[in-house]
Parts: structure tokens; C-alpha cells; sequence
């Protein structure tokens, strides 16, 4: 069976960037700098630039001014510094990896799970067979499972096949962290390697990454996730040279716009699927705070830390519902005798979960085990890609997996907030409360979208004047600011992903709904090929802020240049901010419409 990735082949990842002392101290200074510049324009927005005849205008862009600036703030923060753990050779037995050796040294058993549901049997194969070709130097006792919650009769044949173990149950609790618990519950391995369906380990994953629990504190290693399956688009010069028509201008002009931008690609990872930031800047930067969280597939576990963190957080459960209750009772002897008669119970009641039973259980068994102050678990964000995944296909797709990190996320911050656990360091509550606080985006994203369409229809801006005072406070803060981001970003590309992060307001103000009003966040399995179907429905916000943009572009620029009833200045300040805005929404518009890479055929 041949599918469309198959062309993909022979793409390798690119090597982690290598540290810059030299460049993170320019960065350090850079965000220095864009924080006090931050400091002095929105100061100034509040005292002196307020429009207060339209109040109702001008201080919720204000307000939303100082959330983004906050969130500017709390990521230089979370990028501060970079302090990789050194890398060490692969332990060749047991002993190597406990803080209490064993009387008889043996070899190290790994447990490699692949939880499915419902992918395509074949696809799964492949990511059992490359599994299977994974090397290390030592002996070790590696075993493969499929974890198949679909109980597919043709799952299992291909586990048999390939001679890979296959497990199931006989129920679907907890979906993805139930079927984890299960096949713990089967198998003895010392380390677990979690994949997804879809997950192709490297040869050197266990070579890359074993040596990483010599030190017996180290819980987990997370690894990047590489989709090797991207969109690389059409280069510039050729765009313009064939797609439009332009032949040998085009490519002139295309190739001179190059040499001042940089490669400009078009129709490049239209979804933004790209990981890079997340994973080489973001993660990685969290290292040095043991704040890198786990984030499921590409990772390594210590079978023992994920146990014992379960029972801990166990025992903690039974005991605080039987609180509840003895507390009723006043007199000391019969509130005992009564808890220790409810602690079988309530046990009963209470269920093991080693990964938590919750739609974002990577991110939150990672918040259990840091807050574990007793034992001190240590996670390490290994930079190296030891795996290659597929990306979200459609728009369909990229919105469940969306809406699943920024629900699970938010949750977890309702009813389990990391920031009140004492056990977490500042520094873990900072980088964990970054991540919550970037899903709090549509408070401010909204009112960037709908401020200029105010104006543009109002004719009324928030401002008092878009004069030489206002440029003077904003102009040093967005360029200092912008190469602070630069700097700190290493180059990565983030074009694409700023515009994805002020598209994503209408998936993710819908999050914020569901949690709020206490509705379950629902564990959907990503799909693995792309969906039929044109998906404009899942548009229909973006598509209507643009039209109504273009309209009040339309109006107000005849009110202005036509009828003189307007101030050009304003109007041009808001014409460059609204086409900034529908380049924005216009990537998940496009996106609707895309149409599939090459379906996988027989």
C-alpha cells in the first residue's frame, strides 16, 4: 500500500541550533529594552492618548493593549536562557539507571507503546516496523505493542505479522491515558516509549535518549516532534514567473524581493503545522527550570516515576473524600473510627491512574510529577529529533487537535490550577502559567479584530490622534520588540504562526466557553488522513470579519478621500492595520479550501 507521505522519505530534520551565549545575551538586552519601551507607550496610552468621548471604545483596546503586552512579557521570560542537559553515553544494564542498585544487574527492558483507535491498520504498520529497526549498543530487552482500543480483528493480524505484541480491553475509560494504564497494567518494561498511531521512531531513539536516566531523578525525556510530511510551497520567482504570468519579470522581481526578505515561499505550511517554535524554542528554553512539559509522542518514560506519582496522587484522592465527610463529625474518636472505615470505600471508589484520565494528559501527569516536592522528578527536553509524525491534513483536523490542546489546557486551570501547587518551583509556575495564559488570547485578539471595523464604520478611533506623539511611543517599542522576538527565536520562521495565533481567536473562544461553563472537554482522535469535504463552515467568523473589513475599507475611504469627512492619517493607520488583520484571518480561509496532498492509494 503506497500513501501520499511516501514521497517524503528522504527528508531529514534539521539539526537543534546550536547554543549562542553571545546572541541570548543581545537577545536578553533586546527584551530588556522592549519591556521598559513596553512599559513607557502603554503608560502613555492610559494617561494621555484615550479618546473618553467613545470610552466604550477606547478602553477596551487599551485593556487589551496591556494583556498582550503582559503575555510579551511572560514569553522573554519562558525563552530566557537555554541550558541543555548534557548528553550521556547509553547505560548498559539496569544498575546504570536506579538510585538503589540491584543484587543481580540485568539488562533494561523498554516497552514501546502505540496507542490506536481507529487509523489505518497499514499506517500503523508502518510505524510498527520502523520501531522495530530501532538499535542500541548494549543489550536490551526491547518489546513493541499495539494498543488497539478499536479491537480490530485486522489490527491484530498486523501486530502477528510484524511480531509485535497486541493488547486490548475490554472497555474505552479514559480513552488514550485508559489504554496507557491498561497495557502498564500487561507489560514490565523499566522504560515506556509513548507513540502516536502514527509516530516513526528513528534507529538512535534509544541511543539518544537512555543516557539521560543514568541520573535516577529523570522521569522523562521528551524528544521533538518532526512532521515530515510539510508543505514546502512554491518559491517566490517562480510563483510570479508561472502561476502568475510574468515570466522573466516575475522571476527578477521575485529574486530582488528575496535578496532584501529573505526565501519566500507561497502556499508554505498553509496550517501551520510547523512545530519548530513550540519544540526548538519554546521547550527547549524550559529545559533549565525542569519546566519542559511532556508532550506525549516522542517521549520516554521511567515506569516507576509515572507509578509512583499515580499512587501518590492517589492516595491523596482517598484521602481528601474521606475528609470531606469526617469533617462533619465533631467528637475526634468517632471522626477517626468513621475515617477508617471510609478509606476502603472511598478507595473503590478512586481510580490508578498513571496518566491522568483527562483530554490533555501528557501536559497534566507533567504538572503531577514536577509538583512531586518528595522525590523531586526531573523531566529533560532532549533537542535532537529521534521521530517523524504527520501533520494535520485539513482544516478539520487542525481544528480538533486545536481545540483539544487549548480545552485540555484550560481545564486543567479551572479545576486543577498548576499556579497553587506549593511544590512547583517560580520558575515552573511562570512557564506553565505562560502556556494557560497564551489560551487566554481571545480577550485581546478579539478587540485587535474588531477596533479597526469600529472606526472604519463609526468613523470614531480610540485614539485621540494618530499623530508624531502616538508613532514616537509606538514605533521604538514594535521595533524593539520585534527583533527581541527575532533574536530570541533563533530565526525560526514565525510568520505563519503569528497569523495562526490571532486566526485561532474563534476555536479558542469556544474553549473558553466549554470550560467555563463546565462542559467535558472531549477526547477526539486526530485523524491521520485527510477529510473530505470543503470546510468553509468552520470559517464563517473569518470570512465575515473580512467582508465587513473590506466594506468599511470601502466606505470610509469614500467618506474620507471622496466626501473630506474624515482625517487621512486615521483612516491610514487603520487601512494598514485591517489588511494586517485579513492576512491573518485569510490563512485559515485559504486553508478551508485546501485541497489534499495525494490521497494514499492501493
Amino acid at each position: 500500500m503506497s500513501f501520499y507521505f511516501d514521497r517524503f522519505e528522504s527528508r531529514k530534520p534539521a539539526d537543534p541550533v546550536v547554543h549562542s551565549p553571545s546572541r541570548e545575551l543581545v537577545f536578553q538586552m533586546l527584551a530588556v529594552a522592549a519591556v521598559v519601551l513596553g512599559v513607557w507607550y502603554i503608560g502613555w496610552r492610559w494617561t494621555s492618548s484615550l479618546n473618553w468621548n467613545a470610552w466604550w471604545f477606547a478602553i477596551p483596546l487599551a485593556v487589551a493593549e496591556t494583556l498582550a503586552f503582559v503575555g510579551s512579557i511572560l514569553f522573554f521570560l519562558s525563552i530566557w536562557r537555554t541550558r541543555d542537559t548534557a548528553q550521556q553515553t547509553p547505560p548498559a544494564a539496569i544498575n546504570a539507571i536506579l538510585a538503589t542498585p540491584l543484587a543481580e544487574d540485568r539488562p533494561i527492558s523498554v516497552d514501546v507503546f502505540f496507542p490506536t483507535y481507529n487509523e489505518d491498520v497499514e499506517l500503523v504498520r508502518v510505524s510498527l516496523r520502523d520501531a522495530k529497526k530501532m538499535t542500541y549498543p548494549h543489550n536490551v530487552d526491547v518489546r513493541i505493542w499495539a494498543l488497539d482500543d478499536g479491537k480490530r480483528p485486522e489490527m491484530r493480524a498486523v501486530a502477528e505479522e510484524e511480531g509485535v505484541g497486541y493488547l486490548t480491553r475490554a472497555n474505552n475509560a479514559g480513552y488514550k491515558a485508559g489504554n496507557l494504564r491498561s497495557a502498564m497494567e500487561q507489560t514490565h518494561g523499566d522504560l515506556l516509549v509513548i507513540c502516536d498511531a502514527d509516530t516513526r521512531p528513528f534507529p538512535d531513539l534509544l541511543e539518544q535518549t537512555l543516557g539521560y536516566f543514568r541520573d535516577p531523578q529523570v522521569a522523562w525525556v521528551q524528544t521533538p516532534q518532526w512532521f515530515y510530511d510539510l508543505e514546502v510551497g512554491c518559491a517566490l520567482p517562480e510563483w510570479l514567473s508561472t502561476r502568475l504570468r510574468l515570466g522573466r519579470v516575475g522571476q527578477s522581481l521575485g529574486r530582488a524581493v528575496e535578496a532584501v526578505a529573505g526565501e519566500i515561499r507561497i502556499g508554505a505550511d498553509l496550517l501551520g503545522n510547523d512545530p519548530t517554535m513550540f519544540f526548538d524554542v519554546i521547550q527547549r528554553r524550559r529545559n533549565w527550570a525542569n519546566a519542559s512539559f511532556c508532550c506525549g509522542a516522542g517521549s520516554v518514560h521511567r515506569r516507576d516515576a509515572v507509578m509512583e506519582t499515580a499512587l501518590k496522587s492517589f492516595s491523596d484522592q482517598v484521602e481528601s473524600s474521606v475528609d470531606v465527610y469526617a469533617a462533619q463529625i465533631e467528637d475526634a474518636e468517632l471522626r477517626g473510627a468513621l475515617a477508617d472505615a471510609m478509606t476502603t470505600e472511598a478507595a473503590r471508589e478512586v481510580e490508578l491512574t498513571p496518566y491522568k484520565f483527562h483530554v490533555s494528559e501528557d501536559i497534566y501527569t507533567s504538572i503531577e510529577m514536577h509538583s512531586d516536592a518528595e522525590r523531586g522528578w526531573k523531566s529533560v527536553y532532549h533537542p535532537r529529533a529521534c521521530s517523524k509524525m504527520l501533520s494535520p491534513q485539513d482544516l478539520l483536523t487542525w481544528s480538533i487537535q486545536r481545540f483539544k490542546y487549548a480545552g485540555g489546557t484550560l481545564d486543567i486551570f479551572r479545576h486543577d490550577n498548576p499556579l497553587k501547587r506549593k511544590a512547583l518551583s517560580a520558575w515552573q509556575k511562570l512557564m506553565y502559567g505562560t502556556t494557560i495564559y497564551s489560551y487566554l488570547a481571545p480577550l485581546w485578539t478579539v478587540a485587535f479584530l474588531l477596533a479597526p471595523i469600529a472606526y472604519l464604520f463609526t468613523n470614531t478611533s480610540p485614539i485621540t490622534a494618530y499623530n508624531d506623539e502616538f508613532y514616537a511611543h509606538l514605533l521604538p517599542f514594535l521595533i524593539v520588540n520585534k527583533l527581541a522576538f527575532i533574536l530570541g527565536t533563533w530565526g525560526v520562521r514565525t510568520w505563519r504562526g503569528e497569523q495562526h495565533y490571532l486566526a485561532f481567536f474563534w476555536l479558542n473562544i469556544r474553549a473558553l466557553r466549554d470550560v467555563i461553563l463546565n462542559r467535558p472537554i472531549k477526547f477526539h482522535v486526530t485523524p491521520k488522513t485527510r477529510q473530505s469535504g470543503n470546510f468553509f463552515a468552520l470559517v464563517w467568523p473569518h470570512i465575515t470579519l473580512v467582508g465587513i473589513s473590506l466594506m468599511g475599507l470601502l466606505i470610509m475611504g469614500t467618506r474620507v478621500f471622496a466626501l473630506h469627512q474624515g482625517d487621512p492619517g486615521t483612516y491610514l493607520a487603520n487601512l494598514f492595520w485591517t489588511i494586517a488583520n485579513m492576512l491573518s484571518l485569510s490563512a485559515v480561509i485559504l486553508a478551508a479550501r485546501r485541497r489534499p496532498q495525494e490521497a494514499s492509494t492501493l
